[in-house]
């Protein structure tokens, strides 16, 4: 391990998060799972993101005691992509759940293949 991977230990663990997620996307048959792996790799980027964002020695960017500084504080841009992205996290999450539960009782199963097939069996 090189001296920069030990400095930069929480963009190394969110690539690894991420690498986790996309694996249990690609190679999952569950939808839940595929869910579950989708939402890992959000978190894997909000922790990137939060990781780029930190200045060391720095502040949030709320103003006390009279210190308008511009190198006092961090960046607020990546936290608020986090916030952001957050919302639209639970709001997809919630968007996919409803939709698996609508083809759970379509279909009562959640491989995808076995989705599949039934499709394929009613020509669709």
């Amino acid at each position: 391990m090189g001296p920069n991977l030990l400095i930069n230990y929480g963009e190394a663990v969110a690539m690894l998060l991420f690498g986790i997620g996309f694996g249990n996307l690609l190679l999952q048959p569950n939808l839940i799972k595929k869910i579950i792996g989708l939402n890992i790799m959000d978190t894997a980027v909000y922790l990137f993101l939060a990781e780029k964002g930190y200045i060391a020695g720095r502040v949030a960017p709320i103003i006390t005691g009279g210190v308008q500084d511009v190198e006092a504080y961090i960046n607020p841009i990546p936290s608020g992509l986090v916030l952001t992205g957050i919302v639209v996290s639970v709001s997809v999450s919630a968007l996919m759940l409803a939709l698996t539960i609508r083809l759970y009782r379509r279909y009562h199963t959640l491989d995808l293949d076995e989705i599949s097939r039934q499709l394929k069996k009613e020509g669709l």
